[in-house]
């Protein structure tokens, strides 16, 4: 596989050896590293390093050098949103988020991927919100030279994905709140929801279009649901009434207001009571009581979803379960924690 040429026979060949430059008082270190491939105007420098000969690597047709497979794998590995500059350096290449948004994993795909062998890909988590230029993900072809039926599988896999990764844009909602509950609605405590609410919906580059009080009232909870989707509304967020006591009637006042395919209930803590469904093709999140008492519950891992134009179904709200337990630090640092990676 490596063979000694003469450094003039030895454009487009691929080095099979780092080359040390030594200048002293200024440099010692590689003037080409293994895998370069040598083109023209390098073969001044390599006279300049007294190289007549120089062992390089023969590629036959069945392999592929690792800075081919690297742009192969990275160029299927990318979804919309995704994408990568420059050329691999020794066989690898990082891929960078081409917009702000969620990044999305094909999970199951990552792994196949990564069964092959010879390949690898480390990514961040799903379900990550990422600003432009963000690095996402990092893939390497391992050895000097790879098998191209290895290369040819492993494109296989993500071109089935359309790419594994992806980053999905937030849009830009109109968020109507409704708070309910009596002790708030006459006035007899003061409500601590809005604040909390109006600083997660900026957060996500949306706007709070309107925030309305109801009672423990379902068909009042409702026609204030009704009338915010009527006044344009493209978000519903209720908040409190949504536990099991008697007087907790937000549940039924979402449905009143016609909401439909409803989950209630899910295996994040705090969180547990979390109710997701839609009007009018309306997005509509229950907010557990938990949201006031906590500064990071589940409404941080499902809101960006939704906003990314996710439809939640069961299956979806049981895998957050795994990576679902907020350890309620004395110092939340959220996103930098365990707390939802699990899905």
């Amino acid at each position: 596989m490596y063979t000694t040429v003469r450094i003039e026979d030895a454009i487009g060949l691929v080095l099979a050896h780092d080359v040390t430059e030594i200048r002293p008082g200024e440099f010692k270190g590689p003037a080409f590293r293994k895998g370069h491939r040598i083109g023209a105007d390098d073969i001044c420098h390599f006279q300049r390093l007294g190289k007549s000969h120089v062992y390089v690597l023969a590629v036959d047709a069945d392999h592929l050098h690792e800075n081919d497979a690297a742009l192969a794998i990275a160029a299927a590995l990318c979804g919309p949103g995704v994408g990568f500059d420059g050329e691999p350096k020794e066989g690898k290449l990082l891929l960078t988020a081409q917009r702000a948004g969620l990044l999305t994993v094909a999970v199951e795909a990552l792994e196949r991927f990564n069964r092959l062998g010879e390949i690898m890909c480390a990514s961040r988590h799903t379900h990550t919100r990422v600003a432009a230029g963000d690095v996402v993900a990092g893939t390497r072809a391992i050895p000097l030279v790879i098998r191209k039926t290895v290369v040819q599988e492993a494109v296989a896999i993500a071109e089935a994905q359309s790419g594994i990764f992806s980053v999905r844009p937030l849009r830009q909602a109109r968020a109507g709140v409704v708070i309910t509950g009596n002790e708030v609605f006459h006035r007899l405590i003061e409500d601590r929801f809005e604040a909390i609410v109006r600083a997660k919906i900026a957060d996500l580059g949306s706007e709070t279009s309107e925030v309305t009080v109801a009672p423990d009232d379902p068909d009042i909870i409702a026609a204030e649901i009704r009338r915010l989707i009527g006044n344009g509304a493209d978000l519903i967020l209720t908040t409190g009434g949504m536990s099991v006591d008697p007087d907790d009637v937000t549940r039924e006042g979402i449905r009143r207001a016609g909401g439909r395919a409803d989950l209630y209930g899910a295996p994040v803590l705090p969180g547990a009571m979390l109710m997701v469904a839609e009007i009018e093709e309306v997005p509509v999140v229950g907010i557990p009581a938990c949201a006031v008492h906590h500064q990071t519950t589940i409404l941080d891992l499902v809101l960006p979803r939704i906003l990314a134009g996710e439809r939640l179904a069961r299956d979806e709200i049981a895998r957050l379960g795994h990576g679902g337990l907020c350890l309620d630090c004395p110092r939340c640092r959220y996103p930098l924690c365990p707390f939802g990676k699990g899905s």
